[in-house]
């Protein structure tokens, strides 16, 4: 038992820790996207600093020529998920790969070394969780952003709202509230940072609207970018439908919040049944039965 739990400790830490620094990589790109589109104060960011993602790919760049054997190199599919999770940097997918590749292989030597009893289960169960780990942590994690994402998106409306009836322009006021939205809404904030860069690279407005959009994948923001390009393409007032926006899209979230909570009453039969239920018998019913089978048996005694 103590040998188990050690070789599972020890694939959670090599398959874990890799994609821990890739997740400390994430807040450096935001930070520089700020930098860019703000005025960095003197002295936030040291000249020359290596971050530790940089660091880890370069580590892991001496698996290159056997993850081109293995074909595990330049894949879209990839490169387009990890976006969507927000890991946009070539290093991300090397990191990725990566650990793809060394996961499994730490996880069958865990099994074959610390493992003393059903070492061929342990080591395949353990290297097949090594090599679908990495996806299912990618799949989780773009859920999670576009959960954050969606819940931000109100809040961010709203401010939107307020820059533009004080004078701003579409433009600034996406600027401005990336800026306030650094801290409690980081992946807004990033995606509005995002959206001023392209713009600032040449690109069209309504382009760099649709490019964010793809990137979130989300059916609420593709809405809003519809509603932005209307309000650009007709002329009309754009604070007075980004209110309206928001209170419908408010409007939305309030409903389903109702029917989770509506769905509680089903959930709840299961947990009653299996658990709370049978508890409750014993402790009411279990005293009884114990006095009537002491009663019986001096009756028949």
């Amino acid at each position: 038992m103590l040998g188990l739990i050690i070789a599972v400790a020890l694939t959670t830490f090599l398959g874990v820790a890799l994609l821990l620094l890739l997740l400390g990589g994430k807040s450096a790109v935001g930070t520089r996207l700020a930098q860019v589109a703000t005025v960095a104060a003197p002295g936030e960011h040291a000249e020359g600093a290596v971050e530790p993602s940089e660091m880890l790919g370069k580590a892991l760049g001496v698996l290159a020529p056997i993850r081109k054997m293995l074909g595990m190199t330049g894949d879209s599919d990839v490169t387009r998920r990890l976006g969507l999770a927000g890991f946009r940097e070539p290093v991300h997918t090397d990191i990725y790969y990566g650990v793809k590749l060394l996961a499994p292989v730490a996880g069958a030597a865990v099994a074959a070394f610390f493992i003393k009893e059903s070492t061929l289960f342990w080591f395949f169960a353990l290297g097949s969780l090594g090599f679908f780990g990495p996806e299912l942590w990618l799949g989780h994690a773009i859920t999670k952003r576009r959960e954050q994402i969606r819940l931000s998106l109100p809040d961010a409306l709203d401010l939107l709202v307020i820059c533009m009836e004080a004078g701003l322009g579409m433009d600034q006021a996406l600027i401005r509230v990336g800026q306030e939205l650094r801290i409690s809404h980081p992946q807004l904030s990033e995606e509005f940072l995002l959206i001023n860069l392209e713009q600032r690279a040449g690109k069209p407005r309504v382009d760099a609207w649709r490019n964010m959009a793809d990137r979130t994948g989300l059916e609420v923001v593709r809405a809003f970018v519809n509603m932005l390009v209307q309000t650009e393409r007709f002329g009309t007032p754009i604070s007075r439908s980004l209110g309206h926006f928001a209170d419908a899209l408010r409007l939305k979230r309030r409903q389903q919040a109702e029917e989770q909570a509506a769905k509680t009453t089903i959930k709840m039969i299961f947990p009653l049944v299996l658990f709370i239920f049978p508890s409750m018998f014993i402790v009411l019913l279990g005293p009884a039965l114990i006095a009537i089978s002491k009663s019986m048996g001096d009756l028949f005694s």
